[in-house]
């Protein structure tokens, strides 16, 4: 009788139980059991439940306001540069959390970088009502057991997290919108782990192209179908030590809005504490000089890179290991390929994807960060594919190979995979947490995180040479830079005090340190030009005047050999100006290295007390020296191609349209070797006659009267190309495209209110020189200069009519270049 009691007792407990947990997940809700009865179970991080016959995926939630890391990516891409959506490209990284109210869950995304490092609950509660959340999601609870919820997850895992529509109509391509009928879970990349659940889903958008690129990439440009990717990760273990930002380093500048506020440090110190991104790593030995690591940094290969360049692009990548051995571990970076059947969007690799586009374009490195402290969860590198063959294309106009047997030479090949190693390494540092360092090839090549120009030389006998074109391993600067980063310093010692030192033994050493904002542009106006001396990008050497004299006799080498040998047996010979184009602008880049002369200061990223000197200016020998570089390549003789060579390139037959790698021309389909010549005029007149670079010269000449000014630049210009006396056959041609090209420019400048007052003011004294010039010749010239020069007076009343109005103004655009 006694059992019986306690049967029945037991089996009241349960029953209320139950109710309990129906109740606890709302009113009138089944059990999760009775639920997903029939469906699939994946147990993990957040276990998932998936209905096969209404295809919709649950995620079952126990844990309420625990934080995790919510990251959104595009695991199949557009496969268009110009759009910029990669196969494999990651989203945004946010600390989340699920909150219920109600009956639904919330996906919050928490604002972890406004913050208060305090012991005091109220000073934390402060800053956190202070700013903003997200809520992401909203879910809708379906059923619940024991304090666990399932919510139906299916409408959000196939919306457009990851902006691809945002992304098309900011590129004019039309409105899209996502199709729920065409768009579904995708099972085979949906997995679930003990630390992280992955979720894919194949996601249509629907729409009116408006734009040119979308339908050179999709079947149907009205029906865009994509894979977009979802990751909820486990918050990484306690233990890692963030690693401050010094601008010094080399470490990733932090962007402004990704820098940590603390609004509990002291009055008087930084509320921006910024974070270098970096992976943890950490020593089996700590005591020890040299140790394994507990767990080693390990990069994983796209499995669709294909040999050659698979192999080229593990050794390129494996270079970092020398670094960390540099810094006391024991194969603590390694690189292997992708495990058969593993997801590169899992966060538990690190991988180099190998990515196919339409067209040539940007590799790049990015990374899974904890949000609160810039740790490196997952590495993640984007080589595009047709980067190594555009590096063959080069060595096919440098060596004019192709002989009468058919033989294609095998250092051709070896000159491609050569860069592939170094764009290898390049990426990686990137997702190790390393910036570009755009003054390592003025440091004889310091350091892979610069972008390498192929450094060409000519052989005794006149032939160009490729076997230095690329360095190979890292530099020195990239040992230092990992050194500083990832080094362990034992107990007994201070490690800020250590890393100081390292700084300071860096530069010591006579290393230098250029970054993004200052080579590509500065900080507050990036069409300005670099004003460092020794920071720009696809240059060579220490004397940025010197290589460009050297660069422009080896094109010169180039151009003159330049024929039919360039194009293999059996393909159209119109293909020569696609070799052509690499070739005639071969110097496009060592220009802008020399011009950050003009005007130009070499800096450093000094802190006070650390002993470098912050600011010293360009000498004014060596301003002039490039202003006369500068100036040679505007000489009809430097952009003049042989008549023969001409006579070779024919319009492009059926099959192969002309595409923006070609040249521009006002001459329909037949090639136009002037608007070539413009072309590359321009690259030197934009530097020479760049507003910002002006004032820089004038600023510099008000502290030293030894300094050259915009003026003395303006009147070495029109000596060498108004007044210049070349006025016959095809060297005056080319003369006119040149004196038309600086005209244009000049015109802009006075015509435009946005510029400087002074460059306005030079810039028109310089016109109405001219002007005066023009008028006494205009007379007494051949017919052909004489309509040249009525057309130059024209423009100039013009503008001196109605400023700002002036007909006739062109300029024309220049193949792009980057990435060489």
């Amino acid at each position: 009788m006694f059992r019986r009691l306690c049967w029945l007792l037991a089996m009241v407990l349960l029953a209320a139980c139950g109710e309990g947990a129906r109740e606890e997940a709302g009113p009138g809700l089944p059990a999760i059991s009775e639920h997903t009865a029939g469906m699939q179970y994946m147990e993990g991080f957040q276990s998932l439940y998936w209905d096969e016959e209404r295809g919709r995926l649950y995620l079952e939630i126990g844990e309420f306001e625990q934080p995790f890391i919510y990251v959104s990516s595009l695991s199949s891409g557009v496969g268009s540069n110009d759009l910029g959506l990669d196969r494999g490209q990651l989203g945004s990284t946010r600390l989340a959390r699920f909150t219920r109210v109600g009956d639904k869950v919330l996906l919050m995304a928490d604002n972890p970088l406004y913050t208060a490092r305090s012991n005091n609950a109220d000073e934390r509660r402060a800053v956190d009502e202070a700013f903003a959340r997200s809520a992401l999601a909203s879910f809708p609870i379906v059923a619940g057991s024991a304090g666990r919820v399932l919510v139906d997850g299916t409408d959000y895992f196939l919306s457009d997290v990851h902006g691809v529509a945002r992304r098309l109509r900011d590129r004019d391509e039309g409105e899209y919108r996502t199709d729920p009928a065409r768009s579904a879970v995708y099972l085979p990349r949906t997995r679930t782990f003990p630390d992280n659940t992955e979720v894919d889903a194949l996601v249509t958008l629907a729409g009116e192209p408006a734009g040119e690129q979308l339908a050179t990439v999709t079947p149907d440009p009205r029906l865009l179908t994509v894979h977009q990717h979802h990751s909820f990760v486990r918050l990484p273990e306690p233990g890692y030590e963030p690693l401050p930002y010094d601008p010094r380093s080399g470490f990733i500048d932090p962007d402004y809005d990704q820098q940590l506020a603390d609004y509990a440090v002291p009055i008087g110190e930084p509320v921006r504490q910024p974070y270098a991104w970096r992976h943890r790593l950490q020593k089996k030995d700590p005591e020890a000089e040299r140790s394994e690591a507990v767990e080693p940094i390990i990069y994983y290969l796209d499995r669709g890179a294909p040999e050659p360049v698979r192999s080229a692009l593990m050794e390129g990548a494996s270079w970092w290991n020398e670094a960390f051995t540099a810094a006391g571990y024991d194969n603590a970076f390694q690189v292997k390929l992708l495990p058969e059947g593993a997801d590169p969007m899992d966060v538990r690799y690190n991988v180099i994807q190998w990515v196919h586009r339409s067209t040539r374009g940007w590799s790049y490195g990015s990374s899974v960060r904890d949000p609160r402290t810039q740790e490196i969860i997952k590495g993640h590198v984007t080589l595009g594919s047709l980067r190594v063959r555009q590096d063959y294309l080069l060595a096919e106009g440098l060596l004019a190979p192709y002989g009468e047997d058919g033989h294609v030479p095998a250092d051709m090949l070896e000159f491609a995979l050569a860069r592939i190693r170094q764009l290898a390494a390049h990426e990686v540092g990137h997702t190790l947490g390393l910036e570009h360092n755009f003054a390592a090839s003025a440091d004889n090549r310091a350091s892979v995180m610069d972008y390498p120009h192929p450094y060409v030389t000519l052989t005794a006998s006149g032939e160009p040479n490729l076997s230095a074109a690329y360095a190979t391993g890292i530099g020195e600067w990239d040992k230092r830079a990992i050194i500083y980063g990832y080094q362990h310093f034992p107990a007994a010692v201070d490690a800020n005090d250590a890393r100081e030192q390292i700084i300071r033994d860096t530069y010591a050493a006579g290393l230098h340190y250029v970054a993004d904002a200052h080579a590509r542009g500065d900080a507050f106006a990036v069409t300005a030009g670099p004003a460092h001396p020794l920071g720009s990008l696809w240059d060579n050497g220490s004397d940025p005047v010197a290589e460009l004299n050297r660069l422009m006799t080896l094109r010169a080498t180039v151009l003159a050999r330049f024929s039919e040998r360039t194009v293999r047996l059996g393909r159209p010979l119109a293909q020569l100006e696609d070799v052509l184009v690499p070739m005639y602008l071969l110097h496009r880049y060592q220009l802008q290295a020399a011009a950050t002369l003009l005007g130009g200061q070499v800096f450093t990223y000094a802190l006070r007390g650390d002993g470098q000197v912050p600011v010293a200016a360009v000498l004014p020998a060596q301003q002039r020296a490039a202003l006369e570089a500068l100036l040679a390549t505007l000489a009809p003789e430097a952009l003049a191609l042989p008549p023969a060579l001409l006579a070779q390139i024919p319009p492009r037959p059926p099959g192969y349209s002309d595409s923006r790698e070609l040249f521009p021309r006002d001459t329909g389909y037949v090639f136009d070797p002037l608007a070539a010549a413009a072309t590359a005029a321009g690259l030197t007149l934009d530097l020479l006659l760049n507003p910002t670079r002006a004032v820089r010269m004038n600023n510099n000449q008000a502290r030293s009267a030894a300094q050259p000014g915009y003026a003395e630049l303006l009147d070495a210009l029109l000596k060498r190309s108004w007044y210049a006396d070349t006025e016959q056959g095809n060297a005056g041609a080319l003369q006119r495209v040149v004196n038309m090209e600086t005209l244009q420019r000049l015109l802009r400048l006075v015509g435009s209110g946005e510029i400087e007052p002074q460059v306005r003011a030079e810039s028109l004294d310089a016109l109405l020189a001219l002007r005066g010039w023009l008028e006494q010749r205009v007379s007494v010239v051949p017919p052909a200069w004489r309509a040249h020069y009525r057309f130059a007076l024209l423009q100039i009343a013009q503008l001196l009519d109605t400023p700002g109005a002036i007909e006739g103004l062109r300029t024309l655009e220049a193949p792009p270049g980057s990435p060489i």
